[in-house]
Parts: structure tokens; sequence; C-alpha cells
């Protein structure tokens, strides 16, 4: 094929507890992982070099975030696909990516682009790494990767890789706030540690974290009353320790309406959810007439998917 192109979710962490850290530097999770209707699209197209052109939704300062040489996920993403096909040398591949997930905003944008990049150049080659093979080669490139690749929501275990998707989950609207400034995942894992020791707790002695019944029942109910106090973030005392003014965005996301705020993944990003999509869009434009970047999606979303050319 001369082009392909595939999109794949952003997504939010509903609950995410953070277990022990292990003697590998990474720490054993619980997550309840949700695809949200926004939507990371990778154009794929034969190149005689590796070559990744950006563009998008997003702000210039953003968007000149993302790195474009073979340092980016998607370049990997492809040499993955070709050793799991075993090709020795494959052909390089231009890759055009259309963002519209905030950059560093804890919302696996740069997982999506990767699992995109995964079907999309598998198809190009037309080389049929699919199924578990294409599960196996997204697990290499990240925690999040997976899930992109299956959308929908799913509990994620072990570093967030291991999943189990959870079925008749109803829609839940929600509103992102941005912020143009990021945060590294790894600063905020390390500053959740040091808080942890802090207070006493051994790091790599924290129990293992469990499922969170109540909340999966919620999430059957289909009601956003009963989902909205069971909301969770272990990282989201560090995000706010290493980003103090994020306190600020979640109290004026209550004062607009949201149900419940919460720092989605290792944030920056603010997770505001609404009663419903009228309630996502007055949220939203509230917030937006304060000077916040607010979005109003919901989810759940299909995984990552071959667009028409």
């Amino acid at each position: 094929m001369s082009k392909v192109i595939a999109s794949a979710p952003g997504k939010i962490n509903i609950f995410f507890a953070v277990g022990p850290l292990g003697a590998d530097g990474f720490h054993d999770v619980f997550s309840i992982y949700q695809a949200l209707n926004l939507r990371e699209e990778i154009t794929v197209t034969a190149s005689s070099e590796w070559l990744v052109k950006v563009s998008g939704a997003l702000s210039a300062e953003q968007l000149s975030a993302v790195p474009t040489g073979e340092e980016n996920l998607v370049v990997r993403a492809a040499k993955i696909v070709a050793a799991a096909a075993e090709i020795q040398q494959p052909h390089p591949v231009k890759f055009e990516i259309t963002k519209n997930v905030p950059v560093a905003g804890g919302m696996g944008g740069g997982s999506a682009d990767a699992a995109a990049a995964l079907m999309a150049v598998d198809e190009l080659w037309c080389t049929g790494v699919e199924g578990d093979a294409l599960l196996k080669a997204a697990a290499e490139l990240g925690a999040d990767v997976p899930f992109a690749l299956l959308g929908g929501t799913a509990i994620g275990t072990g570093k967030g890789h291991e999943l189990v998707p959870l079925d008749s989950v109803k829609r839940l609207h929600w509103v992102l706030v941005a912020n143009q400034k990021g945060l590294s995942t790894p600063s905020v894992y390390k500053r959740l540690d040091e808080l942890r020791s802090g207070r006493g707790q051994d790091p790599t002695k924290v129990p293992k974290p469990t499922a969170p019944k109540e909340l999966l029942a919620a999430l059957l109910s289909g009601d956003p009353s009963l989902v909205a106090p069971l909301l969770h973030n272990d990282l989201q005392e560090a995000a706010l320790d290493l980003m103090p003014e994020l306190s600020e965005t979640i109290a004026n996301g209550l004062a607009a309406g949201a149900l419940a705020a919460m720092v989605s993944g290792s944030g920056p990003t603010i997770a505001l959810l609404a009663q419903d999509s009228a309630a996502a869009s007055a949220i939203a434009s509230q917030l937006a007439a304060q000077g916040h970047t607010a979005i109003a999606t919901f989810g759940p979303a299909a995984g990552t998917i071959l667009e028409k050319n």
C-alpha cells in the first residue's frame, strides 16, 4: 500500500494505585484505564529515510515538544514490527502525526502515537503482525501502549500493561484541562517515593494494590454520581507537590460544576467528571472563559483502528 492512516485514543486513569518500587526501578500498579474520544492520527508512507512530521490542534509550544527524529516512539514501533516479522533491513517510513492529546499531560498521547504506528506500519508493509504478537510488540514500547491498542475500559496490573477488558461500562463525560508546562512521568513517580519515605513508609514495601470493587460496580451502573467519589490517583499528591497551581485548576473545575476532579495519570492534565454531555460542554466553556485550555470529551472509546484513506 502507498499510504496508511491509523488513529488511537488518549486515555485517563479512572483509578490508579501505585504499589511497591521494584529492584528494576518500576512500580507495581493497579489501574483502571478509560480510552477517550480524543484521538491521535498517524499517516505512514514509504520514504527514502526515517521522517517524523508533527501537526495538530495543540499549541505551537506543545507541538514543538514532540521529537521529530528517530528517537520518536513511532520509529521504534516500526522497527519492532520489522523485528517481529523477521525483516532484517526495514524500508524507512515517513510518519505524519496529527496530535489532539496534550503532550506530557498524563494522557498517553505518545503511547497512542506508538500504537497507531504499530498498526499502520504493519498494514503498510503487509507483515501480518497482529493479535497477541502486536500486543507483545506494544508492551516493548511502554506500559500504556497495549491499552492504546485495546481501547474501551480495562484493568491494568503489573507495570500497567497486563490488561483485562471491562465490558458493559457505560459512557462517562469528561472535561480535560491541559497545562502547557508538562510533567515528566519518572519525576512524578520519584517524588511520590520521596513523599512516602518522608512519612516513614518504605517505597519498596508499600502494599500491593487491590481492585476497587465499589468503583467497578459504579462503572457498570452508568451513574456518574456514584463514580465521582470513587475516583483515585496515587500520583496526584506528587503531581500537586511538583506543580502546586494544579490545585487551583481542580478548585476551578469543581466550582464550574464538575462532580469530581483529579490529576490524570502523572499529570499535569486535570480530568473533570461531568453529569452529562451538556454539563461537560458548560464546564469547558466556563473554564475556557477563565483562560484554561478545556476539552469536553467522553469515554469509553475505540482502541487503535485503521482509517479510510
